[in-house]
């Protein structure tokens, strides 16, 4: 592939621009100390390693990221009242591909005020995967409840609760107190508040939530709020396994 296109492809500009940026010497690819000033040098791309404006860069095909969101932001590219999660991450992020659904977008989304692991992706069929009910992808959430929980609570969050907007009920794949305090639940579904309304439903209130696990990927320990990292070809594959119907 040229290296216009590869650029352009990884959200660094229009084709001219990226032509352009190359041409300024502005781009190092690989272990080279001397920039490339040729925009339609062919290079591979698989495995590639570049820098733009002294910034290092790999080579990706399709993007799949993890993201440890901190309170306060949106999940949505026109927020209403809070920051964009997508501030959280550079530029070409956003843009990458070209078109009008250029960028990554959130795999589901997280309320302004809960925190931990959102996914995100250009990779649509990985989105959906993801997402859609029908394939019941565990999420893990940790709460903070205000109430003491009992055996009844987690009775009730186990055999369904029904809220205000389904008569059919919904329940939790498994949930725990790990201390009197602090719920963790899993579900497979993604109704709107879901968690929030599930422990008002058995009487308690969650006072701050955290989304802790997705399927087998577990949220990086390491990783700060508000950063971001690849992820591993290995936790992309994990991810897309079938998950047996609870």
């Amino acid at each position: 592939m040229q290296l216009q296109d590869i650029l352009f492809s990884q959200g660094f500009g229009t084709r001219r621009i990226c032509s352009g940026m190359v041409q300024q010497g502005l781009v190092v690819v690989g272990s080279d100390s001397v920039p490339c000033t040729d925009p339609t040098a062919m290079l591979e791309e698989t495995g590639l390693e570049f820098r733009v404006q002294g910034e290092v860069w790999q080579y990706h095909a399709v993007a799949y990221l993890m993201l440890n969101k901190p309170a306060g932001f949106e999940c949505s590219q026109k927020p209403s009242t809070y920051p964009s999660v997508y501030t959280l991450l550079p530029g070409p992020l956003r843009t990458r591909g070209g078109g009008a659904a250029a960028g990554v977008q959130a795999v589901g989304r997280l309320d302004q005020d809960t925190t931990g692991l959102l996914l995100m992706s250009d990779d649509g069929k990985f989105i959906h995967r993801m997402t859609s009910p029908r394939h019941h992808v565990p999420k893990v959430y940790e709460a903070q409840v205000k109430h003491p929980l009992d055996d009844r609570q987690l009775s009730r969050l186990l055999e369904g609760v029904v809220l205000d907007d389904d008569p059919r009920p919904v329940r939790a794949q498994a949930c725990s107190a790990v201390n009197e305090h602090h719920l963790r639940m899993t579900l497979t579904e993604g109704k709107y508040h879901q968690v929030k309304r599930m422990v008002a439903a058995v009487g308690n209130r969650v006072e701050s939530l955290h989304r802790s696990e997705i399927g087998n990927l577990v949220l990086t320990p390491e990783l700060p709020e508000g950063r971001w990292r690849w992820l591993t070809a290995s936790e992309v594959a994990a991810l897309t396994q079938k998950v047996a119907k609870p």
